[in-house]
């Protein structure tokens, strides 16, 4: 592992500078984390492994030698790991190590933090793994009450399950057959019915959005997620 010195061809692949030269773990987190698209990379393997075009696909904003950098530099520091799948895929993924899923918290306590800000911008890109975990950051198990189902979602060729029971949520990749209901469209799509209040009767006639199933299920289901008072715009 290159974590403790940086070499000359570590300088020529990345303007890295590794050491905050703090002993805090805060810190030597934000040394393997906090360089740009990092945690981000990060973010998108919390569904499950993902190919490198699958990637390129959730962060169209990073290019693929940056991405290529990232990769290297998480493999290296045991957030990841490169294998490949069984047949007859045999393509080569890449996956969070049980130390890397740990960085889950992270992503959504700075989930909840970044949406107060007054200068967010939820129409920009949103993928599947943001939905995921914003499901999971936004869930209000008090408004959520004794309500219990299992709502499906179909974002292209990808599929998350959300189990709701107990006032808990549990949401994962998996197979949607034993759903109640099921969004379909892509995730920014879904994320306009839950976040942005659109009446479903609109994004359908749009076309951006197809519910399948109990739709009174649905519609109680997207009410379950509010997003945190916004914090004050600065003066002047």
């Amino acid at each position: 592992m290159k974590l403790e010195k940086e070499t000359k061809d570590d300088r020529a692949a990345s303007d890295r500078r590794w050491h905050y030269l703090d002993a805090c773990a805060a810190a030597h987190a934000m040394e393997l984390l906090g360089e740009r698209w990092t945690l981000l990379v990060v973010r998108e393997m919390m569904t499950g492994p993902r190919r490198f075009s699958d990637l390129r696909a959730g962060l169209p904003g990073i290019s693929a030698n940056i991405l290529t950098q990232r990769l290297q530099w998480l493999e290296e520091a045991g957030v990841l790991q490169r294998r490949t799948l069984l047949p007859p895929s045999a393509a080569k993924v890449y996956e969070l190590t049980a130390w890397g899923y740990e960085a889950e918290p992270i992503l959504r306590v700075l989930g909840r933090w970044g949406a107060r800000s007054p200068f967010h911008d939820p129409s920009a890109s949103f993928s599947s793994a943001s939905l995921m975990l914003s499901l999971r950051t936004m869930f209000d198990a008090g408004m959520a009450g004794d309500f219990s189902a299992r709502v499906g979602f179909r974002l292209g060729r990808e599929m998350l399950i959300a189990t709701v029971g107990d006032g808990r949520l549990l949401v994962a990749a998996g197979s949607i057959d034993a759903a109640d209901a099921v969004f379909a469209g892509e995730a920014p799509a879904v994320a306009a019915a839950i976040y942005g209040g659109q009446p479903l009767e609109v994004l359908e006639d749009g076309g951006t959005l197809r519910i399948e199933g109990d739709r009174a299920l649905a519609r109680r289901f997207a009410t379950l997620f509010p997003l945190p008072e916004k914090a004050s715009r600065p003066a002047g």
